[in-house]
């Protein structure tokens, strides 16, 4: 509701003047990706949809291409790296490290640098994100992790792309940029078998 206050600006002359406290703007994206992921954990559980940090890495790595697709702005900040699995955001895969192969139910912590107290990291406040992890929940929550690195996987794809480059030795590194993601993300309409073609895998480890 709008608190108006009325002032004296000279002799016989009232203004009235806004008294309301101003929302503090939330920030835009790109957001830190442990807070996507808490927020991702908190809706897959609402949704009785177990996720382990294997199949987090790969809807994490789904919702950022989207969201870079939809909006032209990255949904979060660092990189995604060519694993042997996929795609992976390591900062988020040593947040979940320790649940290795079974379902996540801690959530991702930060440490501050000046105090060294430990908490936990907010999910993100944004009903559109919010929106668009449900809808990348609908998409891929049900598959399994292997069908998820079987379409991470694609030919084409960001992940084979730079993977073939480095093989070829022509890519600094196994980092996969953003413009790689956007431009090459269409390649990930693949063709489901019955059986995963890289079988059912419990943990991503990255290339030697």
């Amino acid at each position: 509701m709008t608190a108006e206050k009325e002032i004296t600006i000279a002799p016989g002359v009232h203004v009235a003047r806004n008294t309301a406290t101003l929302a503090p703007m939330k920030p835009p994206p790109p957001y830190d990706p442990r807070g996507v992921a808490n927020l991702l954990l908190d809706l897959a559980v609402a949704e009785d949809k177990p996720i382990s940090n294997l199949a987090l890495q790969k809807l994490l790595y789904f919702a950022h291409g989207h969201f870079l697709i939809a909006t032209g702005t990255p949904l979060v900040s660092g990189y995604f790296e060519c694993w042997t699995r996929g795609p992976v955001h390591s900062l988020v895969y040593r947040a979940f490290k320790d649940a290795g192969a079974q379902p996540i139910t801690a959530r991702a912590m930060s440490r501050d640098l000046v105090t060294g107290h430990v908490k936990v990291v907010a999910p993100i406040d944004s009903q559109d994100v919010t929106n668009h992890l449900r809808s990348v929940l609908f998409m891929y929550g049900r598959l399994t992790a292997g069908r998820l690195i079987e379409i991470s996987h694609a030919r084409n794809a960001p992940w084979a792309f730079i993977k073939a480059k480095a093989d070829r030795g022509v890519a600094l590194g196994l980092r996969i940029p953003n413009d790689v993601i956007r431009d090459r993300f269409k390649h990930h309409k693949v063709a489901i078998a019955d059986v995963p073609r890289y079988g059912e895998l419990l943990e991503d480890t990255p290339f030697a």
